[in-house]
């Protein structure tokens, strides 16, 4: 039998003080309705087994329970077969103060090998981004993800260098599933075309990949060049915003979140005022880029260059 959590009442007044849910909380809402899912069990049947009200699950499994006990998350983690590792990332995620800007620190409360983005890049319906050093990494060809890999983890094995391609490669399922496939937009600075990752191979492959790309209905590039200067006056860095769609009345399922990636950490915010500077930034970005048949013949004649 598992043991007992807060009841629903506690979770209402709960619920009430700290306001709407956070992306922490939304996140571990996600990986235990996809577990108890997998694990064949509704959430009456769930419920039952903690000793809850079907409610409490229920809110839990949307991201709006603001009191969260990591015993009961080790239990459910039991209950469900979720394994050690993942149940850890999951008690780290509850753990996270409610807050709307998110500093994830790597392997804080959360282990390092925890991806929490690609948990909340597969719920998006639209990822909207400005990348000035790399290649977004839906629009990675598998050789340039590699040579990356080969950088970043030098002592790794190749089957754990395959093994994290791979993953690279399942994550653009997507942008390229049949089936109302994830628009994304995307400002690349000129400089990513220049700076050679892998070699001058894997550069004109994933230079023409991206040309190719480029032509289908969800996907949208252009190119900053270097005579565009700095058109916000400033850097930004590297940023995406992802959207979640909206349900049946017009309203966003959940709200949007600004990513920013860091070298020991990552960023994520969620205050309307912070997404809605990322958003005016980007399309300052894209009204100084190259529009997108123009970004389409210098990203082909960059390539043959590569190759001359």
């Amino acid at each position: 039998m598992a043991r007992v959590s807060a009841t629903d009442s506690e979770t209402d007044r709960a619920s009430a003080e700290g306001g709407s849910s956070t992306l922490p909380r939304r996140q571990l809402g996600r990986y235990l309705r996809d577990w108890r899912t997998q694990a064949g069990l509704t959430i009456a049947e769930a419920s039952r087994l903690m000793e809850w009200g079907a409610s409490t699950l229920q809110r839990m499994e949307k991201g709006q329970a603001d009191r969260i006990r990591t015993i009961d998350i080790q239990e459910l983690c039991r209950i469900y077969g979720i394994p050690g590792d993942l149940a850890e990332a999951l008690k780290g995620l509850a753990q996270q103060a409610a807050v709307k800007s998110w500093w994830h620190a790597y392997g804080d409360l959360i282990p390092e090998n925890f991806d929490v983005y690609v948990g909340l890049e597969a719920s998006a319906h639209q990822l909207t981004s400005y990348r000035s050093e790399l290649v977004l990494g839906q629009l990675q060809t598998a050789d340039y993800a590699r040579a990356l890999n080969r950088l970043g983890y030098p002592e790794a094995s190749e089957d754990e260098l395959e093994r994290r391609v791979q993953l690279r490669q399942q994550r653009q399922a997507l942008t390229s599933r049949k089936t109302a496939p994830a628009a994304v937009d995307v400002v690349l600075h000129e400089s990513v075309l220049r700076r050679v990752v892998g070699d001058v191979k894997v550069m004109a492959a994933q230079l023409r990949h991206l040309a190719d790309i480029s032509t289908k209905p969800n996907v949208t590039l252009r190119i900053l060049p270097f005579t565009a200067g700095i058109p916000l006056g400033d850097a930004t860095g590297p940023f995406t915003v992802l959207h979640f769609g909206t349900d049946s009345k017009g309203h966003p399922v959940e709200p949007p979140v600004v990513y920013v990636e860091g070298f020991t950490g990552d960023l994520y915010l969620e205050r309307p005022a912070d997404v809605d500077r990322y958003l005016r930034a980007h399309e300052c970005l894209q009204r100084a880029s190259l529009d997108v048949q123009p970004t389409r013949n210098l990203l082909r004649q960059v390539a043959k260059e590569f190759v001359a």
